[in-house]
Parts: structure tokens; sequence; C-alpha cells
């Protein structure tokens, strides 16, 4: 089992300089944050961008894995995110993984003054969104024009890329998706798979709705032709309303849970002062601990 730590985007990087640190100190295999422009009930707090908290971890880390949890059409071009994480991945040395979704209907699904799209649009864009996103990031072949798209969400004409990637064949993608279509594209690009299971479920319900995505999973993998066991499974663990930081033992209990339904890695969140996810340091730390000697 891996274990996985969100670092919100919040604090002033002397701040989360030593979160990000601190997360590779204590033994996390991954550290992620998430790739909104706002969030829920946080919209009026600060808030920083994304690629540039990684490339700073990138940094200032030598070891842990570094993710966007998750990444979206919702206000992205393939084109110039695909540079951007490129980028990012060369200065990490290879050390980054694309969490991508289809986009939530919240904040960001509208800053920009864009639409409100149905179900079937979002999963359109989401699908285009990623196949496009797998060209680019194994770049364009040496001698060629460039890489050209035209889709009904995005177009690309001779876009270029910044060189050898530093992954092959390209840097991982770790797939939000519940739905029948988003577990699909999982198994056609994912090597990774990320469920929040059903957030309307708590306690047992929601353990009992994430076994079953993970046994749906199974059968979109093997209707693709491809051994489920060659999709990594990521859980979310503060998605049962329940954090899972409340205490060392309640984390690894919930870790434990996760790993005999086939999990290979947990993700929970780095604890703060108050509101969602509130929790200690000392918990995170003690949590580590036990997670280490495990």
């Amino acid at each position: 089992m891996r274990h996985g730590i969100v670092i919100l985007p919040q604090d002033p990087w002397p701040e989360a300089r030593r979160k990000w640190v601190l997360a590779e100190q204590l033994g996390f295999d991954h550290a992620w944050t998430y790739d909104h422009l706002s969030w829920r009930s946080l919209a009026d707090q600060p808030w920083g961008a994304t690629l540039p908290t990684l490339t700073a971890a990138a940094m200032v880390t030598e070891r842990i894995r570094l993710g966007t949890f998750v990444a979206s059409p919702n206000f992205r071009h393939p084109v110039p995110f695909a540079k951007e994480l490129a980028t990012v991945d060369d200065i990490a040395g290879g050390r980054l993984t694309l969490g991508v979704g289809s986009g939530g209907t919240g904040f960001d699904a509208f800053v920009l003054g864009q639409e409100e799209l149905t179900p079937r649009q979002r999963h359109e864009r989401f699908a285009e969104f990623v196949t496009m996103l797998d060209e680019l990031l194994r770049f364009e072949q040496p001698g060629s024009s460039g890489i050209s798209s035209a889709g009904s969400w995005f177009t690309a004409h001779e876009a270029r890329m910044v060189g050898a990637p530093a992954q092959s064949p390209r840097l991982p993608f770790v797939v939000a998706a519940n739905g029948p279509k988003g577990l699909a594209l999982v198994a056609r690009f994912g090597e990774g798979w990320v469920t929040t299971g059903d957030e309307r479920l708590t306690g047992d319900a929601w353990w009992r709705g994430v076994a079953e995505l993970s046994h749906r999973l199974d059968e979109a993998a093997a209707a693709s032709g491809r051994d489920p066991r060659s999709i990594d499974r990521y859980l979310s663990l503060d998605s049962s309303a329940v954090y899972a930081l409340e205490s060392a033992s309640a984390f690894a209990d919930s870790s434990r849970r996760a790993e005999e339904l086939g999990f290979t890695d947990v993700i929970t969140h780095w604890p703060r002062a108050e509101g969602i996810y509130a929790g200690s340091e000392d918990v995170l730390v003690a949590a580590a601990d036990a997670m280490r000697a495990s």
C-alpha cells in the first residue's frame, strides 16, 4: 500500500515549503495539490496556482512523486497545459503524475463565462481532453511538423512540445471516474484510477459503494482487453464524510480497508486549522510513523 497527501495551495510559500518537505520526510509516496481556480467553501480564502506550486515543490524535494488532484478541462486547453506539465516533470526529474477528471460544476465551470454543459457534453469534452493530452505528452516525432488535431472542443495546429519526455512513454495518468464512460476512459488511458466513491454515502455504505466501483473498473478493463491488475487504484479517503486523520488509528484502519478492497494507494489531506479537513499535525505525524512501521 502506498500513501499520499494533498496539500491545499493556501499557504504563503515559506509555510507551504515546510509542508512539502515534511511530506517527503514523513515517508509519503506521493503528494498532490488541487487543480482549481478556487474551491467550494474555501472560495473566499487565499488560493495559489497549481503548476507554480508543483514547480516549487519539485525544487525542494527529491523522492516523493507530485501530482494534480485533479486537473480538468474546465479552464484548461491541452496544448499549453501539456507544455506546462512536461516542463514541471523535467524540473521534477520525472516525478510528476497527472491526476485528471472531467471537471465539476462549481466555480471553475463558470468563472471564464462558460455555458453550462450537460453530463454528456462534459464527458465528450473530457474524453477529447485526455486523448489530446496523451498524444501531446508523448511529444512530436523528430522532423515532424508538430502535432495537429481538430476536435469538437479543442484544436491544435502544429503544436510543439518541449523535447524528449522525462518519463517514457509519457508521464502517468491517474484518471478520476465513477460512471461507465469514465471507467472505459480509465481502461484506455490510465496508469491509475482515482475515486472519491459516492459522496452521498457515509460509513459502511460508502465502503460498499467503493467496492462496487472497483468491480466496475474490473469489468471496464476486461471489456477493453486490459488486465485489471495493470491499473493502480487510488482511493480518496476523506470523501466518506469522515476525515481519515481524525486519529492515527482511523487512518490505519481506513488504509487497511482500502487495501482489502484491492486499492494500491490511499490519499488523505493535510490537516487544516479549521473547517474542512480540520485536524492536528501531531496526528499526521503519528499516522505517518505508524505507516512507515507497517
